[in-house]
């Protein structure tokens, strides 16, 4: 693990504040939501703080905390940390949580799990200082409304910044740490932006600021409306490539070299066997799950009604992603193109 740290993440000393051991701790580091997504980003946070830092964790399944702990504890066991290093500890509660850290990292579902967990942090009152200000990062997709009404909450309470910092790059991005974030933030300092891309850059490989509070949230809607009409234009010609005869392996190479090339096609393809890595190779087991493709169409067509913007293909999508999740639950949204198999029998 890394003994080094940009300077934007640096922390004062903390004059002989413990935790659960005699170990001076330099920073504590909170995440909350240990989802396909989060688990894998809390990991690759722990791996890139100071050794001496603490990770506080906190999730609604114990089971995934359990695991958590476990395995960091045999990483560093691995690597010859010494006693009292990589240090990961698990919070009774999101307040908890909140109370100790001065980053705070959420990876949640949808909006009302974000509103869930704020409000339980903030419900109790001011937190107390630490030193220094604390740093919300929400990586969760939701909508703009919803972002924007939590940011007010934080800033107008004097708690901490809060930024909606949305992940492009699925499980496979979030496990090789090469995750794009796209976040909106005040840009009133060049020094609190510094501070969220350091942050954002331990777990990703790009992070773009948008603008202000709730930009994030909107660009990242807007990039995942994409994706949700690309996956579906990907399975349906694949389909219809093999009916005709064409090998499917051949096709996703040659659209890979011209113009019809995206991620669904690349990276994602939908059909067995043509991506071994890709979920549909492994019962489309795991990845982006169809319900939070679906969730969030349904979040960008709501974000287009309020601001009066056309989607031609939203509904359309939005009737076929219906169909998809009733048949196919829990799998990777490439399944559609298994969905188009069974209706074309």
């Amino acid at each position: 693990m890394s003994n080094t740290i940009p300077s934007a993440l640096r922390f004062a000393p903390r004059s002989g504040r413990t935790f659960s051991t005699s170990v001076q701790r330099d920073a504590t580091w909170g995440f909350i939501g240990l989802g396909q997504m989060g688990y894998n980003m809390a990991k690759n946070l722990r791996a890139k703080i100071p050794e001496t830092d603490t990770l506080l964790i906190r999730d609604v399944n114990e089971d995934s905390m359990a695991r958590f702990v476990k395995e960091a504890s045999e990483t560093a066991r691995s690597s010859g940390a010494g006693v009292g290093t990589s240090e990961v500890l698990v919070a009774q509660s999101a307040r908890e949580l909140a109370e100790k850290s001065s980053v705070i990292i959420t990876s949640l579902p949808g909006p009302q799990h974000v509103k869930d967990v704020f409000h339980s942090i903030l419900r109790q009152g001011d937190l107390p200082a630490l030193d220094q200000e604390r740093l919300f990062i929400d990586t969760s997709t939701i909508d703009p409304a919803s972002s924007k009404e939590i940011a007010n909450a934080i800033h107008t309470t004097c708690q901490g910044h809060f930024v909606d910092a949305p992940v492009s790059g699925g499980v496979v991005g979030a496990r090789a740490g090469t995750l794009s974030f796209m976040f909106g933030a005040s840009s009133q300092t060049g020094q609190l932006l510094d501070r969220v891309r350091a942050v954002l850059l331990l777990m990703g490989k790009k992070a773009w600021h948008m603008g202000a509070p709730g930009a994030g949230v909107a660009g990242k809607l807007a990039n995942n409306y994409i994706l949700a009409i690309s996956n579906i234009a990907t399975a349906e010609a694949m389909n219809l490539g093999i009916r005709w005869g064409l090998d499917p392996k051949a096709l996703a190479e040659l659209v890979n070299s011209s113009t019809g090339r995206c991620w669904p096609m690349e990276i994602n393809n939908p059909v067995p066997g043509v991506v071994e890595t890709a979920p549909a190779s492994r019962g489309y087991e795991g990845g982006f799950g169809v319900s939070l493709m679906n969730k969030d169409l349904r979040l960008a067509i709501t974000a287009a009604e309020e601001s009066q913007t056309p989607l031609e293909l939203g509904e359309i999508a939005r009737g076929v992603y219906n169909a998809v999740e009733e048949e196919h639950k829990g799998k990777d949204f490439s399944v559609v193109y298994k969905w188009l198999q069974d209706r074309s029998q």
